[in-house]
């Protein structure tokens, strides 16, 4: 429903009585109105159903994806564990995390600055169940026409079983995808089977049902109005843009004047220009805006204006590229650059996080070891009159199997481990070792002398982790 607001327009000619003051209703609000888009077919079609398919194929089958019997990607937050394509992860690695999403950001900016917001047209979830839902719309109740005649038809048998069909379609596939986003956190095996037997606790069934309305409220009914009102990146992908950005633009210098006329009609011989004003641009547009106005923060960069204007040209027997990817400066007539300091920058901090990340990963041990020093007492003398130092070791289980490790240390001559050598540590889990060492004060050269543990496992591969700290003894005679 609208909402409106009455202002006062002053005319500055009146007298000072304004006695010919107006008040003319200006609409703030107003409510959405249903954009039947038109199905197209071209080059960035293709390219966005490639992409579409790709997205969605990844998106449906990696939770039931299992290596070793262990889910592709699986986000065990019970057991706080992280598996991705065979590696996993602890909270301790929350940097990698960290830097992955750093270079999402990166990678946005780069890509936007040359070519606009493809991110938006090709994919970003939002458009890929929108173009999803629009597909199952155009195959349940017909063509843009069809659609908008339906629409305004009195209720029949045939209006209502499209209608049904139609939601129902859209009904299955958001519950697939709740089931499988919350597959992710659960396994999505067993999940299917709790659903089914009651068996799920309540957390299950909200979260599915959650992202079961979420979906179908915003590819089904929202749409457009997520990338008008929601997305923030509509509102700040201008500060990216500059004079050679390349994005969906319509060349007026070409096109303008508008105007129809028969097939092979030279546009000069009538003074027009290329645009034969058939408005097929606005119809399969999912935003329902008019490109030929210019550049819009509405405009999503999904090209089906391009493919829709290129097959009326290639009809008129007119040059393609009305409706092209292009820069400011091209359709001004100045040198356009692909390549500036800009795209550098970011292509250069883009390359060097993928590179730091990479590193990490690559050199990243399956194990952790911490030694904490007893800071209660500097040493003790025990019954054999030896000179004893406590220490707690953190060991930390990064692989997805049991480690066995034997525990020895270096430094001191002499130096001996009271305690336990033998030690396990289950996958994931983290320990805590009380260790005492001993030395003979004949062999102390040193009150503060630096010691090495070392941890080395005893089973699978070979892995050996050295950790440094002091042992604290009396002053050397």
């Amino acid at each position: 429903m609208s909402s409106h607001i009455p202002v006062k327009q002053i005319d500055p000619a009146t007298d000072a009585s304004n006695k010919n003051n107006k008040i003319e209703t200006v609409e703030l609000y107003a409510s959405r109105k249903k954009i039947y888009v038109k199905e197209v077919h071209g080059l960035f079609q293709k390219i966005r159903t490639v992409s579409l398919w790709a997205l969605m194929g990844m998106y449906f089958l990696f939770c039931w994806v299992s290596i070793d019997s262990q889910p592709l990607i699986y986000f065990d937050l019970p057991g706080r564990e992280f598996h991705l394509f065979g590696a996993t992860f602890f909270p301790k690695d929350f940097i990698l995390l960290s830097g992955m999403l750093i270079i999402s950001a990166f990678g946005l900016f780069f890509i936007t600055t040359l070519f606009g917001r493809v991110w938006c047209g090709y994919t970003c979830p939002q458009t890929v169940w929108t173009f999803i839902f629009m597909w199952v719309e155009e195959r349940i109740e017909g063509s843009r026409n069809r659609r908008m005649k339906l629409d305004k038809s009195p209720r029949s048998t045939e209006k209502v079983i499209k209608k049904t069909m139609k939601h129902a379609v859209w009904l299955l596939i958001a519950f697939a995808t709740g089931l499988t986003f919350v597959g992710y956190f659960y396994p999505v095996r067993d999940l299917s089977i709790d659903l089914i037997t009651l068996n799920a606790n309540g957390w299950a069934y909200f979260w599915v049902g959650f992202f079961t309305v979420a979906t179908y409220m915003n590819a089904g009914w929202m749409r457009e109005q997520v990338c008008l009102y929601m997305c923030p990146y509509a509102r700040f992908q201008s500060v990216m843009f500059d004079q050679n950005t390349r994005t969906v633009s319509y060349d007026p210098n070409r096109g303008e004047p508008r105007g129809g006329r028969k097939k092979g009609v030279d546009p000069a011989e009538v003074g027009l220009g290329d645009c034969i004003d058939c408005g097929l641009c606005v119809q399969v547009c999912p935003t329902g805006i008019d490109i030929r106005d210019g550049l819009q923060y509405e405009c999503i960069g999904c090209a089906l204006c391009i493919d829709a204007c290129d097959d009326v040209m290639e009809k008129m027997n007119y040059p393609k590229g009305l409706i092209r990817y292009a820069a400011e400066n091209e359709l001004e007539g100045m040198p356009s650059r692909l390549l500036r300091p800009r795209t550098f920058g970011y292509g250069a901090l883009l390359a060097l996080m993928i590179g730091a990340l990479a590193f990490t990963i690559m050199t990243r041990v399956p194990a952790q070891l911490d030694v904490l020093r007893d800071r209660g007492s500097l040493f003790q003398y025990n019954g054999r009159g030896l000179v004893e130092n406590s220490y707690t070791l953190k060991i930390a289980n990064l692989s997805e199997v049991p480690q066995h490790f034997s525990l020895s240390v270096e430094g001191m001559e002499t130096a001996n481990i009271v305690t336990t050598t033998d030690i396990t540590v289950n996958s994931g889990e983290n320990v805590s070792i009380p260790t005492v060492v001993e030395v003979d004060p004949e062999a102390i050269t040193e009150s503060n002398t630096e010691l090495t543990f070392r941890i080395e496992s005893t089973a699978g591969e070979p892995l050996v982790i050295e950790t440094e700290s002091r042992f604290v003894g009396p002053n050397p005679q």
